[in-house]
């Protein structure tokens, strides 16, 4: 069957069609277009790969830059009969790094405190809850997910940038994906280091990594639970972070199973823990841990290699029965030590983690306002 594509809001990114003929795969070099002109394009798929019915839609390599209408909305999920034999398609614009972004959509941001106590260290910090957009005026309860070094995540005016969470839980919001508060704890500043090191005095003397996990999970979890409509159980509990954050995080899932299902890690700082000699728990029934991880070619030469034997390491202690660990594990060939680059992966984290689909998020959409329509 062939397709047809007319689109004049381009640049130089290739363009792919993905549907329910490759799992939704959005940058599948097999469906890769060809470019006919300066705005039209094509390709034959043979008839062996397609349904009857085929559901489709045209993106610029990923989810982030998949197509939208004119007014910036998302579109339904084309349709076409194989028996027709050719298709053709008009795109009048496409999403950009995962904009633009919907106002209506944007999380509900509280300061929890300016000084939130920490026992464990007789410290203070300030920590924020992102709720989602709807919060006040829905019953429901929610997963969490507790993020490290919050004055990257969201706030403007960061000095390495930031990672646009709110942007991002307002972009998966849009595609009724958005159901889920996040806790945003800031680091200790000149305490970072010795806060995100669990037992290493080389690397960081006194290190206070595990009174600082006992924080999160003895008080401030407690806390949230309390004071917010979470999903309280390990299920719907996630922990992570980027570069020492992320290692913390790490730490987090080994020594706490029974509390975090979900570590969300990127751009771990492993060469702390070259051999990956974490610190673990016994259970006489392996508790199962979702773990996403994310690494750039470019963070430095020994970074994706780390993550590779990391990953290895969770499935050898799987292979052993001590944890059970679904990992998935993205590698991005332009990738930098940077939160522009957690910025564009915390989406797909956030899905995999809480969500499990690797179909079209415009799927999600439909149902949502089919369910919605039949209530």
């Amino acid at each position: 069957m062939e397709f047809f594509l007319k689109s004049e809001d381009n640049n130089d990114l290739t363009i792919f069609i993905t549907g329910n003929f490759n799992k939704w795969n959005p940058k599948d070099p097999k469906f890769k277009l060809d470019k006919l002109d300066d705005s039209n394009y094509h390709i034959a798929i043979s008839d062996d790969w397609l349904d009857d019915v085929i559901e489709f839609k045209f993106t610029k390599g990923g989810w982030e830059n998949v197509e939208i209408d004119k007014y910036d909305n998302i579109t339904p999920n084309r349709k076409a009969k194989k028996a027709s034999g050719k298709m053709e398609s008009n795109v009048e614009k496409w999403r950009l790094n995962w904009g633009p972004f919907k106002e209506e959509f944007y999380p509900k941001v509280e300061l929890i405190d300016e000084e939130f106590y920490i026992p464990q260290l007789d410290k203070t910090r300030k920590v924020w809850a992102l709720l989602p957009f709807d919060y006040d005026e829905s019953e429901k309860s929610y997963p969490v997910l507790y993020l490290q070094d919050a004055q990257n995540l969201f706030n403007e005016g960061s000095a390495f940038g930031n990672w646009e969470i709110d942007k991002k839980l307002a972009l998966l919001a849009e595609y009724g994906r958005g159901e889920l508060i996040v806790i945003a704890i800031e680091h200790g500043n000149d305490d970072r280091i010795k806060e995100y090191i669990f037992d290493n005095d080389a690397v960081a003397e006194n290190a206070e990594g595990k009174k600082y996990l006992r924080f999160i999970t003895d008080t401030l979890k407690p806390w949230v639970d309390q004071n917010y409509r979470t999903k309280k159980d390990r299920e719907n509990t996630g922990i992570g972070g980027s570069s020492l954050g992320a290692l913390i995080s790490i730490y987090g899932g080994f020594l706490y199973p029974e509390v975090y299902s979900k570590l969300l890690i990127f751009s771990p700082s492993l060469w702390v823990e070259p051999d990956n000699n974490f610190p673990m728990i016994s259970f006489s029934n392996p508790y199962k841990i979702k773990v996403y991880v994310y690494g750039g070619r470019k963070e430095g030469s020994k970074m994706v290699s780390r993550i590779k034997l990391f990953e290895k390491s969770l499935k050898n202690l799987s292979l052993q029965k001590l944890y059970d660990f679904e990992v998935r594990t993205n590698i991005s060939d332009s990738g930098t030590h940077q939160e522009f680059f957690w910025s564009q992966e915390f989406p797909r984290a956030v899905e995999w983690l809480y969500i499990d689909s690797l179909e079209s998020p415009v799927k999600a959409k439909n149902e949502l306002e089919k369910n919605e329509a039949n209530d």
